[in-house]
């Protein structure tokens, strides 16, 4: 059975979630992010904070919990034309997509994922990617995540599993999962740690967390942890 996995970490809501589940299941976790140049890089330094409180809050999980790796993907930033790695308003392109789309991002990160998980002996890649609550990104569908788990098992000549927790599940339910796993401390590093809007901005704080506010990842997260406190009931 597959006991060490590796986690695409951003620091953001889905990834913690993912992080917690990951920890659940593994014998061994290890935490990845990637640095390419996005405009809300303050993600990456919440993500310390977040790995912080994992383990002074989660002792069931902390003895789990390996080492994390910072990888530079810059060049993609350099390529890249969207309003995620250039100040540009948000956005919808002509084909549909919002220009927040990073062309070929999750398939360089799971590509870089897998690679250093061959090296270091983890057997499973795991990411929040997610076709239910989404914004139309083609790299976050089933279907291309099962091709590329494919093609990475084939081209690595070593089976390597790709799990999304969050594939079919809106986000109401992700802050669900995140409390089924780790109760209210969880809920509340999440609001108080993570970090999801696209611009970057830690300077509100709503009641779902930091961010614009206006941008699409804080009104999915908004709605979600809305609909997440109606479901609840009165507290």
């Amino acid at each position: 059975m597959n006991s060490r996995a590796l986690v695409l970490f951003s620091g953001g809501q889905d990834s913690t979630t993912c992080l917690a589940w990951a920890l659940e299941r593994y014998q061994h976790v290890e935490t990845v992010a990637f640095a390419y140049g996005q405009r809300h890089a303050v993600e990456l330094d919440c993500r310390l904070k977040v790995l912080d409180e994992f383990r002074a809050q989660f002792a069931r999980w902390r003895g789990k919990l390996g080492d994390d790796h910072l990888l530079d993907l810059s060049l993609l930033g350099q390529i890249s034309d969207t309003a995620l790695t250039q100040d540009k308003a948000i956005e919808f392109e002509k084909n549909g997509l919002p220009n927040t789309f990073v062309p070929g991002r999750n398939l360089l990160f799971l590509t870089f994922a897998a690679t250093l998980a061959y090296r270091r002996g983890l057997e499973v890649l795991v990411g929040g990617m997610c076709e239910t609550d989404f914004s139309g990104y083609p790299d976050c569908r089933d279907n291309t995540l099962k091709a590329l788990q494919v093609a990475l098992s084939l081209g690595l000549a070593s089976p390597m599993v790709i799990e999304t927790p969050l594939m079919w599940i809106d986000k109401a339910a992700t802050w669900r999962l995140a409390e089924s796993l780790g109760g209210t401390a969880l809920v509340d590093l999440i609001i108080e740690q993570t970090h999801t809007c696209y611009l970057g901005d830690r300077s509100v704080r709503h009641a779902w967390g930091y961010g614009c506010g206006s941008c699409p990842a804080c009104e999915l997260r908004a709605h979600g942890h809305a609909a997440f406190r109606a479901q609840a009931g009165p507290a």
